[in-house]
């Protein structure tokens, strides 16, 4: 793994450490980023330590030590820090419970109910995805100071609300589960198509995101919408390596070798999926979930059924007001009654300030419009979402789409 994966990979369960023994959710994200910091400069020069969480949380906990007992004199608690800290040494409490995962008892802890629910989402997404403040407020579609000042906010309620470090009872989990599994998705999606930067996919977040999920099915097996959001990654994840080429450009569904797509996972999500739908009321991971199983079940492009998709669609939009939902209802719509459907569905949305700028939907609209076969308008619209996008594979592909309808449009003359 790569020296920033790793470490990436590695901050939740370091800064789960800290929390569990020193109770101070920012002065323990503080310490890991200084420790972060100092094996971005060491590892390179020095090579990678033979057990690097341990490393990591070692210098985390010396810089963590060095605060509180700079703070210790204006605090009242002195003693009792005082005496936490002398009996400290080099990998005492620096290992969860048997049978516990940090990693997992964070997420938890990041959706008490002390804070409202996109503060928690926010917040969980900083401590255990690593996205950074511009990538939580992108994925939330609002400013992103106005997101820093969300975060900044849910650290101070978490510290002020004493919230223990453990894995919540089964009354508590009911409570902030809605929140742990919108975490979830947010973590998988921004792993398989990443906001920004020069690569489509962030593998590691993905990982952890369907690693924490089967976590979180393994605590509730009967839940159906645990089993539907883990149904819906293994799913989705199974197109991963068909999703880019050798250079790493972007390959949309519609072009991809299905041969690549991971059967395995295909078949896991399926199971999982037939498992559920039958016992109860469907929420919107189930549907979404059955619908990237009609996705992966065509064996070629031109057997998607499309007119099942559109229905499953229907429901969500039912369930959610989620804008991208929209777009994507209106995009099975044109693929079952034409793109002039899907353009009309397509318009509400022009005045929803949640995709105010969004390149995904300029980028949806020139697709329409191309099938419409109106190439200069859809050139126009794939040009303007190229601007709109800060991904550099998402950004090259809607400026090839541009490029091509151009190669075949005549010049006006």
């Amino acid at each position: 793994m790569p020296p920033d994966h790793l470490l990436r990979a590695l901050t939740p369960q370091v800064l789960g450490a800290l929390i569990r023994r020193f109770r101070d959710f920012a002065a323990a994200e503080d310490a890991v980023q200084e420790a972060l910091l100092a094996a971005a400069v060491q590892w390179p020069r020095d090579g990678a330590p033979d057990n690097p969480c341990a490393w990591l949380t070692q210098v985390a906990v010396r810089r963590l030590t060095d605060h509180v007992r700079s703070e210790s004199a204006r605090r009242r608690r002195e003693s009792e820090f005082t005496l936490e800290l002398n009996q400290l040494s080099p990998g005492v409490d620096t290992e969860a419970p048997p049978g516990e995962d940090d990693t997992l008892i964070l997420l938890f802890m990041c959706c008490h109910p002390a804070l409202t629910q996109s503060s928690a989402i926010a917040l969980t997404l900083r401590a255990i995805g690593g996205l950074t403040t511009a990538e939580i407020a992108s994925a939330f579609l609002v400013p992103e100071a106005t997101m820093a000042q969300r975060i900044s906010r849910a650290k101070q309620s978490i510290k002020s609300s004493g919230v223990p470090f453990r894995l919540p009872d089964a009354g508590e989990r009911a409570h902030r589960l809605q929140a742990v599994l919108h975490v979830l998705y947010l973590i998988f999606n921004e792993g398989y198509t990443t906001s920004a930067g020069p690569r489509l996919q962030r593998l590691e977040l993905s990982t952890e995101a369907i690693r924490l999920a089967r976590c979180v099915h393994n605590l509730l097996p009967n839940n159906t919408e645990v089993a539907g959001l883990l149904a819906l990654m293994l799913l989705t994840d199974a197109r991963r390596a068909a999703r880019t080429g050798p250079d790493g450009e972007l390959i949309p569904l519609t072009k991809q070798d299905r041969a690549l797509w991971d059967r395995a996972e295909i078949s896991e999500g399926v199971a999982l999926l037939s498992d559920t739908l039958p016992r109860g009321s469907i929420g919107p991971y189930q549907l979404q979930a059955a619908i990237a199983a009609v996705h992966d079940e065509a064996a070629r492009v031109e057997d998607t059924d499309w007119p099942q998709i559109l229905a499953l669609y229907d429901l969500l939009k039912r369930m959610s007001d989620n804008p991208m939902v929209i777009l994507n209802h209106a995009i099975a719509a044109a693929m079952v009654h034409g793109p002039s459907k899907g353009l009309a569905l397509l318009a509400p949305l022009d005045d929803d300030p949640r995709l105010a700028g969004h390149h995904r939907l300029d980028a949806v609209r020139a697709h329409l419009l191309e099938m419409a076969g109106d190439r200069q308008a859809a050139i126009t619209h794939y040009r303007i979402a190229a601007t709109r996008t800060i991904s550099l594979p998402e950004r090259n592909y809607l400026v090839a789409q541009a490029a091509r309808l151009s190669a075949l449009t005549p010049s006006p003359h």
